[in-house]
């Protein structure tokens, strides 16, 4: 990949869309991980104004520490850069008893109370990014936007644009080395935040990556039979995760109602 390409190309692609749609800037969500650690250096580098925002909600002490270590460097090399944090922790407290939420969930109920977090955060994004007259940007990167749809709907997918959704995973590593960012962000190991217990996306999803992303390539092009061994598991939970994230991925169903019938 020709890095600084992409990156001059990115930064660029940022600044003419704020500059059109008549804003001052981005707001960005920092979570300590490499996707928004890249997001974020990439809209500073726009020279509008940037607001970085770290929104903890039960976090592990680790993920808080690299979140503002990274934000606290930006901001010393970018006059630009605003950073705050919001603990939003007693905000979901409060939703965890209004919604009279139980300790012995069972899985789709964990499921869909982590992400209550997710969309926790989406509200707050956009609450500044109104008062400040800017867009919330996207952090999703192409394997979790458009392979495995590993992100919340209305969450961390509800955003105004989204920079680096056609890069893989991979290459947003290679883009944290080239924007040189602060080396505990370039190891972060993957984790979405939301949940109380530490779950890497690895855990999670059942495969790495670069195995996902091989499979991505080859979607549509092989099936199943045409793999064995580790690449046919990966493919198997692949096609499993993209069909059930479909929903995310198109744009949201109209019913059609005939011409004819609205005399």
């Amino acid at each position: 990949m020709q890095t600084q390409k992409v990156i001059d190309h990115i930064v660029s692609w940022l600044k003419d869309y704020a500059t059109k749609a008549r804003v001052n800037g981005y707001v960005i969500g920092v979570s300590g991980g490499v996707d928004s650690g890249v997001v974020s250096t990439l809209a500073a580098m726009t020279g509008m104004k940037t607001l970085l925002i770290e929104m903890p909600i039960r976090q592990k002490a680790d993920q808080v520490d690299r979140a503002l270590d990274h934000m606290n460097d930006l901001k010393s090399r970018f006059p630009n850069v605003e950073i705050m944090s919001v603990d939003l922790t007693p905000a979901f407290e409060e939703l965890y008893k209004t919604f009279d939420v139980k300790d012995d969930l069972y899985p789709n109920e964990k499921l869909a109370f982590a992400n209550t977090r997710s969309r926790l955060r989406m509200l707050t994004l956009y609450y500044y990014g109104q008062l400040n007259g800017l867009l919330v940007c996207g952090t999703g990167n192409k394997v979790e936007d458009f392979g495995i749809g590993f992100y919340t709907k209305y969450g961390d997918g509800g955003v105004d644009v989204s920079p680096i959704a056609d890069l893989y995973k991979t290459e947003v590593y290679t883009l944290a080395k080239g924007l040189n960012l602060i080396k505990s962000i370039q190891e972060a190991i993957p984790t979405d935040g939301l949940w109380d217990v530490d779950r890497t996306d690895e855990q999670q999803i059942g495969a790495t990556y670069p195995e996902l992303e091989k499979i991505q390539k080859e979607y549509g092009i092989k099936t199943a039979e045409d793999y064995e061994g580790r690449d046919k598991e990966v493919f198997l939970i692949f096609d499993r995760m993209h069909k059930a994230a479909k929903h995310k991925m198109e744009p949201i169903p109209i019913c059609d109602i005939p011409e004819e019938w609205r005399n």
